[in-house]
């Protein structure tokens, strides 16, 4: 049988994603002669070993380099040998028939020249650029302003999304997707691959026009699904995105439209791209800010309060003091506050307690150390730590209940989870989630089988029903027992009961799965390691600030003692605007997997060491593992301090 496609995969840093999808791809090429080709852009999470290890059948090629979208899938696209080919995002996930339809179809239709598929996101939610319109300097308008989003279904202010268009019938459109993105390779060979002056974001509207620029059509096919975890192989940011995205829409305005065209439409992009990250970063500094600073002039009056309440018992307090005490005070508890975790949700008044304590002390170490004009009353400084626990207990419970989505108070019923698969994959996916000791009231089991097995509440065809009767807010999907098709199926079918979703990978540690562009990538894994927490995440952060400045201000004794670190200035700076940690894992690609992602560090945890031997992978690996599982800051001041003195 001759080859009938070419599947591309263009990976960076996604290797779990990546190893699904590949599992998709190969029950999918059962039914069809494929070939798959893995480009990787130089990543650094262990996605290389994954490959040689466990899809050696695979061909895949490792940049020395982040080559960007383009140049990487032609480089795929040239070795290709298939009739068709097809690009695929390494954050997806394809049904058993997927590439057998999307094949028969484009045999059936000669004057198709592309071909997208009906995507849905790992909500089971319908994603609207599975279709997608040219972007005309009208369109983009309409789009970027926000009116094809007010009225979706509008042939004038939809066309973006050609959201008039039934997402259920096939239809001919104008842009592919570049998540699955089926074209013939005759028509590639006719009009040439990517423009690789795309890096990211515009190349596959370009490829689109140009195919239709040709001669021939593409079209929307919504009788076979694929799962895309949208943002996972880019994650997208909103300022950034918004500039680099926006400017690809310049470059192919200035490449496809007309003089006037293309300047009318890159002033409405301007326009617009200047006016959205403004807004962005606005409602981002506010999303961020807003509650600290909330707090803080409310926890100014509160104290203000309590002073007029001192008053009535004749304790006179100056204006002067007030001004500077009762902002000083209220610094100083917010700070502790916060490294403590009050701003974490949901809050735990454990931690609040303590960080209020903490508070308390230096506040009442720096009142002994005061002028005797500022010294008005300890008894003031403890009260007032009183006032702030009632203002915080009332503040979040008050804000729990104006907004629920705000999760300040965990009022919610324990999780339950859904695992539905063989009793040995349920219980080995168990398993994993006990070893997260992850809060769980209950686990329920369903079997893949006809008939209601022992270990079960009920079969797949009853799913809706145990997930509604169980109040379930999270289904596992086992792929070793589960076709893609029956998990997408069931997804569509319950995605309105709220319930998220993930999948299980046979024979892997890890539970993949994301609910939305906001939160990608969720992951459960067997390890425990505290360095994920948010608390230990905020102390190493502070840890590598202060330190970072403490080396700039301690120049130049500091640089000299750190006689091995290469480029000192240049990596100080690295940690300051968060590129870089202080400490990071000992730089093997291997022994770093199944670990939380860090920052490349300045030193690493081997610089413990009295003497730099040469570690074996598994050597390497427990190391990392130590230091990730058993976290504190102290780990990064030792590791800092044994270079310090050698």
């Amino acid at each position: 049988m001759s080859l009938e496609l070419s599947v591309v995969i263009v990976n960076y840093n996604v290797a779990y994603f990546l190893e699904q999808c590949l599992n998709s791809c190969l029950k999918a090429a059962e039914h069809a002669a494929i070939e798959i080709l893995v480009i990787d852009n130089n990543s650094v999470d262990g996605s290389e070993e994954m490959m040689r290890d466990k899809f050696p059948q695979i061909s895949y090629i490792m940049n020395k380099e982040n080559l960007g979208f383009s140049k990487a899938n032609n480089q795929g696209m040239r070795l290709a040998k298939g009739k068709y080919l097809l690009l695929l995002n390494p954050d997806t996930v394809v049904e058993e028939f997927t590439f057998r339809k999307t094949i028969d179809f484009m045999n059936t239709h000669p004057d198709a020249g592309g071909l997208g598929v009906r995507m849905l996101d790992g909500r089971g939610k319908f994603l609207p650029e599975s279709k997608r319109g040219l972007p005309t300097p009208m369109v983009a308008f309409f789009k970027i302003f926000g009116l094809s989003s007010i009225f979706p279904k509008s042939r004038t202010f939809g066309r973006y999304h050609l959201g008039y268009l039934s997402e259920f019938e096939t239809h001919e459109i104008e842009i592919l997707s570049g998540a699955f993105m089926l074209m013939r390779k005759s028509v590639i060979d006719q009009i040439g691959l990517l423009d690789e002056t795309f890096f990211m974001y515009g190349e596959d509207i370009d490829l689109s026009y140009r195919i239709i620029l040709a001669g021939h059509k593409n079209y929307y096919f919504p009788e076979t699904r694929i799962i895309h975890y949208k943002g996972e192989s880019t994650k997208k940011s909103s300022v950034n995105y918004v500039f680099v995205f926006y400017k690809a829409m310049i470059i192919f305005a200035n490449k496809h439209f007309s003089q006037n065209n293309a300047k009318l439409f890159s002033f409405l992009i301007n326009s617009a791209v200047y006016l959205r990250a403004g807004l962005a970063i606005v409602k981002r500094l506010i999303s961020k800010y807003i509650l600290g600073i909330s707090d803080f002039a409310l926890i100014i009056i509160s104290l203000f309060g309590l002073i007029k309440g001192f008053e009535l018992f004749g304790k006179t307090v100056p204006l002067d003091v007030l001004q500077t005490v009762l902002p000083a005070y209220a610094l100083v508890w917010l700070v502790a506050l916060f490294f403590y975790g009050a701003y974490d949700r949901p809050i735990s008044w454990v931690q609040v307690i303590k960080g209020i304590f903490i508070g308390t002390v230096a506040i009442l170490t720096m009142y002994a150390l005061l002028p005797k004009y500022y010294q008005f009353s300890r008894i003031f400084v403890l009260l007032s730590s009183f006032a702030v626990l009632s203002y915080l207990y009332i503040s979040r419970h008050a804000l729990n209940v104006i907004s629920p989505n705000s999760k300040f108070i965990n009022q919610t019923k324990d999780s339950v989870k859904i695992i539905v698969g063989s009793k040995n994959e349920c219980d080995r996916v168990t398993a994993i989630l006990r070893n997260m000791e992850l809060n769980l009231s209950n686990i329920i089991m369903v079997s893949v089988s006809d008939v209601k097995e022992a270990y079960a509440v009920g079969v797949l065809s009853q799913l809706d029903e145990i997930t509604r009767i169980y109040q379930a807010d999270e289904v596992i999907f086992c792929a070793k027992d589960t076709s893609v098709e029956e998990t997408i199926s069931w997804m569509s079918k319950i995605a309105d009961l709220g319930v998220s979703f993930k999948i299980a990978q046979p024979e892997s540690s890890f539970i993949i799965g994301s609910n939305s562009i906001d939160h990608p990538g969720e992951l459960y894994f067997t390890n425990i390691t505290a360095i994920s927490e948010k608390r230990h995440i905020r102390a190493k952060r502070t840890f590598d600030i202060v330190v970072s400045i403490l080396l700039i201000v301690l120049f130049p004794i500091t640089f000299l003692s750190f006689t091995k670190c290469k480029k000192p200035f240049s990596n100080i700076f690295s940690v300051l605007i968060g590129r870089m940690t202080l400490v990071g894992y000992t730089d093997n690609l291997n022994a770093v997997k199944q670990l939380p992602k860090l920052k490349k560090g300045v030193f690493s945890t081997s610089d413990q060491l009295k003497a730099m031997t040469q570690l074996t992978t598994e050597e390497t690996h427990k190391l990392n593992l130590i230091y990730a599982k058993d976290y504190h800051w102290t780990k990064d001041l030792f590791i800092l301090m044994k270079q310090f003195f050698n």
